[in-house]
């Protein structure tokens, strides 16, 4: 199995990625206490739960130490470089072979608060994306996003991500179904990037 120890660091214009240091869970707590970003990622499943916030723990703590050791995924910080500050994370997990033998791969990124509607996002999406498929070689990467956060999805077709698929009521939040898109985006045996296929 490949070993992605390594944790890169990727710079933009706008945004730096880079693997997560000492001190950075205190960071993420903060991006996580937003009802927000526990709405949007599927956290909770009620308005009441978003509004009482995150709760850390030990687990909490281990977990953002033990981020560099990962050797089957990749957790990256992403860094606001106008700020300085840490806004959130992103991240490839989920790695596995098709039946083809091609490697695939899932992209998550939540940003908090101060790494919103600047343009962050996008350019965090396009520079791991472009790192997963250049030079990691994945095949695929896939995502889901939930029908409740458009601009989510419009940061992902942008990068080049199309959808595939809906999954029905993915996420029940206040006793409504929420859908899931769930979207693609592939390297072809020539090394070129293109959609994934599929249609809205």
């Amino acid at each position: 199995m490949l070993d992605w120890s390594h944790k890169p660091t990727l710079m933009g214009e706008r945004v730096l990625l880079r693997p997560f240091a000492a001190g950075d869970a205190d960071a993420m707590a903060q991006v996580l206490d937003d009802p927000e970003v526990l709405r949007l990622t599927g956290s909770v499943t009620t308005s009441q739960q978003a509004a009482q916030g995150f709760t850390r723990d030990a687990a909490f703590d281990e977990w953002y130490a033990t981020r560099h050791d990962a050797s089957e995924r990749l957790d990256l910080a992403v860094i606001d470089r106008a700020t300085d500050r840490l806004v959130g994370e992103i991240v490839l997990n989920e790695r596995q072979r098709d039946e083809e033998g091609a490697l695939t791969c899932n992209l998550r990124i939540l940003l908090g608060t101060e790494g919103r509607d600047r343009g962050l996002g996008t350019e965090a999406v396009a520079l791991l994306t472009a790192y997963g498929l250049d030079v990691l070689a994945l095949q695929r990467i896939t995502l889901e996003v939930f029908a409740f956060n458009p601009r989510a999805r419009h940061v992902y077709e942008k990068v080049g991500f199309v959808h595939e698929a809906t999954e029905i009521d993915a996420l029940i939040f206040d006793g409504q179904g929420i859908d899931a898109h769930v979207m693609a985006i592939t390297r072809s045996p020539t090394g070129a990037r293109g959609p994934a296929g599929g249609e809205d």
